[in-house]
């Protein structure tokens, strides 16, 4: 029987119909049904990766993500640890007081979450990070700056983990100890790497290579292969890490972006040549700056367009993203265009990435 490829469009596609707990990404654009079996598997994973990053019955656990994953996560942590809370991705002064207040032992964050919190110990709060008390770091939801695990295992004197997680709803799936590690995947069958241009899972894979879910006896995905955007370069031993994105999606603040719907969106707005969409992190945390081409010179300067342009993808999604307009104007259409000098997203079209 040939299984079914789908991607995130496909799950948000089916969105409509889709029964059950739905775990939903924040601009909708993939749609996860979890019926009660599935529930209980996607916990029982979550407790597994806490168990492994060293979590146990005596901790105390924040978790700083956003949804779905922030309540997947706290859900799991409640049967593993004595206390567990949910406090979302919030600015790092209340993620401070948080810690602190509930005496948190151990902390599930995303990593450029985690290495903010820690610049603005040392800059802001003129704190010393070791006083918090932490154990244990998990980090899950991004692709990590090299170096993130050691550095902040040194910082917090305390044992950090990174956790691959689900990106259509935050299930862990696999782990590692330490960066030049590969994953180790916390059940069978669950993660494979395929090509980018084949679907096809007994298929040379790359390099590089797509990690795909397979999620068996799932109630409603059944035999599906859930492409998760992420790639990974291969060859050497293992299950790799991902250090890429591909695809129609990108990977910013731990939230994917749908470069379709950005297209979209500004396809409406008159007198738009084209854009392009850069991507960095400079600092701690990823930024998003959206450079827009106008057809006519009068567009450059009006306070209404870009006001436009704003409103336009604040309604798209929870990432903020600057607004820049090119000083030079095309009269005729240009391309849409992703920069990503993070070095993490390899292109829209799989077929053109080696």
């Amino acid at each position: 029987m040939t299984s079914r490829w789908l991607t995130r469009d496909d799950l948000g596609a089916a969105g409509h119909c889709a029964n059950g707990l739905l775990l939903v990404s924040p601009d909708v654009s993939s749609v996860l049904p979890m019926g009660p079996g599935d529930r209980a598997a996607a916990a029982e994973l979550t407790a597994a990766a806490l168990r492994a990053a060293g979590a146990g019955d005596s901790d105390r656990v924040v978790v700083a993500l956003a949804e779905p994953a922030g309540a997947l996560w706290t859900a799991s942590a409640a049967d593993v640890a004595r206390a567990a809370a949910c406090v979302g991705p919030r600015g790092r002064m209340r993620l401070h007081h948080a810690l602190s207040a509930l005496r948190a032992t151990t902390l599930v964050i995303t990593p450029t979450g985690a290495m903010d919190l820690l610049a603005r110990l040392h800059l802001e709060f003129l704190l010393d990070p070791l006083d918090l008390g932490l154990s244990t770091i998990v980090l899950t939801g991004e692709i990590a700056s090299k170096g993130t695990i050691a550095h902040l295992a040194g910082e917090f004197g305390a044992r950090v983990t990174e956790v691959l997680a689900s990106p259509f709803g935050g299930t862990a799936l696999a782990w590692r100890a330490a960066e030049d590690d590969p994953l180790t995947p916390l059940a069978d069958g669950l993660l494979s790497l395929a090509p980018l241009t084949k679907d096809d899972l007994s298929a040379p894979p790359g390099p590089p290579a797509e990690l795909v879910v397979t999620p068996r006896g799932h109630t409603t995905l059944g035999d599906a292969v859930l492409r998760t955007g992420l790639v990974a370069r291969t060859g050497g031993s293992g299950l790799p890490a991902p250090a890429h994105t591909a695809g129609e999606h990108v990977l910013v603040r731990g939230v994917w972006l749908a470069l379709p719907r950005v297209e979209k969106a500004l396809a409406k707005i008159d007198g738009v040549a084209g854009w392009e969409l850069t991507l960095s992190r400079k600092g701690t945390l990823d930024a998003a700056a959206l450079t827009v081409t106008f057809i006519r010179e009068s567009l450059v300067g009006n306070p209404m367009w870009r006001s436009r342009i704003e409103q336009a993808l604040r309604a798209l999604t929870s990432v903020s993203i600057d607004v820049e307009i090119a000083g030079d104007v095309s009269k005729t259409p240009l391309a849409a265009t992703v920069t990503d000098l993070r070095g993490h997203h390899l292109g829209r079209d799989r077929a053109l990435i080696t």
